[in-house]
């Protein structure tokens, strides 16, 4: 499969969960900016260093900058791919429009009320950082993490005020941007309601949609 995928979708939508099934059964190639950062900074190349003096002045790394990551991860990548955390603007999708032809953007769509019950029902560990889900990965024993016993917590990005800010602020920024694909006519909205395989069939289908 040679196909260019971007695979769109709020905070609890599932979109890794889904990114890594499809890179896994598809022998399609992860391309995530920030694992290219953590990369281009850890192997010091000249990208790396601009970036990393961004990053450790706690600043975001430029457009620009992000997108000549891409720009040379795809060039190295055969076959299939799928973009996972970008484009995140109309600015990146443009930028990005220039030397790459995105076959397909698949919008994974859930109800705000559904991602905030996702969301807000997560629990942290405080001592091994291991993530529970009290509907869908309860710990065998409440408030305490199966492997270590520790305590666990909901983390403050977690709480439900938090959880629909940064759902507002996913939609302002991607609104401009699913317009943007739309009008290409190369976006496809998903149903992301229901379990995991379900909703990896909708994906795999509009994929094979496309081929």
């Amino acid at each position: 499969m040679d196909l260019k995928i971007v695979l769109l979708g709020p905070p609890g939508s599932g979109k890794g969960t889904q990114t890594e099934r499809l890179c896994s059964e598809l022998k399609l190639t992860k391309i995530s900016t920030g694992d290219l950062l953590r990369e281009a900074v850890r192997n010091d190349t000249p990208l790396g260093a601009k970036a990393k003096g961004y990053m450790d002045a706690g600043r975001l790394v430029p457009n620009d900058l992000v997108v000549d990551l891409v720009r040379e991860k795809l060039k190295a990548v055969k076959g299939g791919v799928i973009l996972d955390g970008f484009p995140r603007s109309l600015e990146q999708a443009q930028l990005l429009d220039k030397f790459a032809k995105i076959d397909l953007v698949i919008d994974i769509n859930v109800n705000e009320e559904a991602l905030v019950k996702r969301l807000t029902m997560r629990r942290t560990c405080k001592d091994c950082a291991g993530v529970y889900h009290l509907e869908y990965n309860p710990p065998r024993e409440e408030d305490k993490c199966d492997r270590c016993h520790g305590p666990l917590y909901q983390r403050t990005d977690d709480t439900e005020k938090t959880v629909r800010e940064r759902l507002r602020v996913y939609k302002e920024s991607t609104l401009p941007l699913t317009k943007f694909y739309h009008e290409k006519g190369i976006l496809r909205k998903v149903d992301g309601e229901g379990d995991i395989s379900t909703v990896y069939q909708r994906i795999l289908k509009a994929i094979k949609a496309k081929k």
